[in-house]
């Protein structure tokens, strides 16, 4: 059973999407929201696995919901659900800590897919934007200071900051590295902390704007 949370202010978007993510099996929506404080409260209180959460919401955005959510229910993922398709709005959505980011115009197409990724703690993104992220993200002064993030990675952390951001499980990681799998979550933890990322989303997009990988 996958339980989610459908925080979205118009009406008929909500009823559609909960209408959509009720066709698959085995998935319940737990809570609807009509405003960004109604999404925290609900989040708080219900422990989704997945909220997915429109950007553009009264009282709280969507942006400032997802910060307070992935605070206060961490083990909550947030699929950021919006028309914006600026690499500026998926950038911020990123460090406010969502794992997903999927346009309104996909959602027939893609939104189960998202959330089947964010339900597995995996990231999504719908598949027009990835140009638009990897341009809006790359200037000279994001790439110095990537740089010198980077140059506080330990070599065993560099390491193990490339096999998860090409998608390496923790246990693959541990098992190529003949570590234990706890050790990778420490290594991760402080990965994540020096390159100033909150999610294996950010993370991936970290590596691919530093052409660390192929995005």
């Amino acid at each position: 059973m996958v339980r989610i949370l459908v925080a979205e202010d118009h009406e008929v978007m909500r009823r559609g999407l909960r209408d959509l993510l009720l066709e698959h099996q085995g998935w319940e929506v737990c809570g609807e929201a009509r405003n960004g404080r109604d999404a925290l409260d609900l989040a708080i209180q219900l422990r989704p696995d997945v909220a997915v959460v429109d950007i553009s919401m009264p009282l709280l955005s969507g942006l400032q919901a997802t910060r307070h959510i992935r605070k206060q229910s961490p083990d909550t993922e947030v699929l950021i659900f919006t028309q914006y398709e600026s690499g500026q709005y998926v950038q911020e959505a990123l460090r406010a800590g969502a794992q997903g980011y999927i346009l309104k115009s996909d959602a027939a197409l893609h939104l189960t897919e998202a959330v089947e990724a964010l339900a597995r703690h995996e990231p999504f993104f719908s598949p027009s934007i990835s140009k638009t992220i990897l341009s809006t993200f790359f200037n000279t002064e994001e790439q110095k200071r990537d740089e010198e993030a980077l140059s506080t990675l330990t070599a065993r952390e560099h390491e193990v900051m490339l096999m998860l951001a090409q998608g390496k499980k923790n246990r693959d990681v541990a098992d190529a590295l003949i570590i234990a799998p706890n050790t990778v979550i420490t290594y991760r933890a402080k990965i994540m902390k020096k390159l100033g990322v909150t999610s294996i989303a950010a993370l991936i997009l970290f590596a691919a704007r530093n052409k660390l990988i192929v995005f």
